[in-house]
């Protein structure tokens, strides 16, 4: 269900060929994420003066941050290639050993969901990362043996959603660890006017704002509904985008200012009508609203968390005060935080 939503930070199909238009190239055109950016910007320049390839970086966050488009930047900087792929499609330690053989001097190898890579697969590679090496057994049984092959020395830059799931071992050998965060509001916006600028796509007044505030501090959302709101513009308007065409097309495709759509609203109102707002199991919410507990936890739950509607709690779920005024519906008492200013109460 979540490839079908709007408001779905995971890559779809119709962004794959408009993100490789829209990414920036270099740490200058990349908006946001400034203290990963200024970090990164140093240990490029150090790697460069001393001639050596930059440490191993990883990079973690929620899916739609620019994860891929970071690692893209990295490689333009240092002016190398970079050999894309992701953990799921290095199946035997042959195919990593296969492309680890065919890396140039300096190149970035770029390892997508790194976390899914399987044991033996990871086991090939920390003498790579380390040793910039490749432990290769010869023969079966009795007579079996082990040549080392050097590699060129190389950059490898993984990316994950889930770094909890990444082994110690693996996690330890990258010298460079970095957290993308969610965008505010403005680093946006400012990447909305951009997006239109390269797709030709004339915007006035606050409307890259309003498409901004529902973008749920994703980039790759923003692209996206701006795709959208640019159809409506197009059939409906006159080609220009205006902050009030900007609205009606967004309230149109069932994203609200906050970025919620109707599943997030489905959910919320599940909660808050069949259990009184929580606290109610994980399991018992994927239940009541047809949906899979892990797709619940993976992809609804962090956004929500994110702007104050949901508590993970011991007992279970709570939705918060801020829900409540959100979807218009009166706050019990004793719901509100202390220190907010309490709304219409149930008794």
């Amino acid at each position: 269900m979540d490839d079908e939503r709007i408001v779905s930070a995971r890559l779809m199909m119709e962004d794959r060929t408009a993100e490789y238009s829209l990414r920036p190239r270099y740490l200058s055109e990349y908006i946001g994420q400034e203290r990963v950016k200024e970090n990164l910007k140093v240990y490029i320049e150090a790697a460069k003066m001393r001639r050596e390839a930059l440490d191993h970086v990883l990079l973690y966050g929620p899916p739609g941050l620019g994860k891929t488009t970071l690692s893209a930047v990295i490689a333009n900087e240092l002016g190398v290639n970079m050999r894309v792929t992701s953990g799921p499609a290095i199946e035997r330690p042959g195919d990593l050993a296969a492309i680890l053989s065919n890396l140039q001097e300096g190149d970035v190898l770029f390892i997508d969901e790194i976390h899914r890579l399987s044991r033996a697969v990871e086991e090939v590679l920390y003498p790579a990362m380390e040793d910039f090496a490749l432990d290769i057994m010869i023969g079966k049984g009795p007579s079996a043996r082990s040549i080392r092959l050097d590699l060129p020395k190389f950059t490898l830059i993984g990316a994950t959603t889930r770094a909890g799931l990444l082994s110690a071992p693996l996690r330890d050998r990258f010298g460079v660890v970095s957290r993308l965060e969610y965008y505010g509001i403005d680093e946006l916006a400012f990447i909305v006017e951009r997006s239109a600028d390269i797709l030709g796509v004339r915007m006035i007044g606050a409307a890259a704002r309003e498409i901004a505030m529902r973008s749920r501090g994703t980039p790759r959302i923003a692209n996206r509904l701006l795709k959208r709101v640019r159809d409506f513009a197009q059939v409906e308007g006159d080609g220009i985008i205006t902050a009030e065409l900007a609205r009606e097309a967004l309230e149109r495709m069932q994203v609200d200012p906050k970025g919620l759509d109707q599943i997030d609203h489905k959910m919320l109102r599940a909660m808050i009508e069949h259990f009184g707002g929580g606290p109610v199991g994980l399991d018992t919410i994927a239940a009541t609203i047809g949906e899979e507990s892990q797709t619940i936890e993976d992809v609804y739950e962090p956004y929500l968390m994110q702007i104050g509607f949901l508590q993970r709690t011991p007992r279970g779920r709570v939705v918060t005060a801020a829900a409540y005024r959100h979807l218009g519906l009166p706050v019990p008492r004793g719901r509100a935080k202390a220190g907010e200013e309490e709304g219409p109460l149930l008794f």
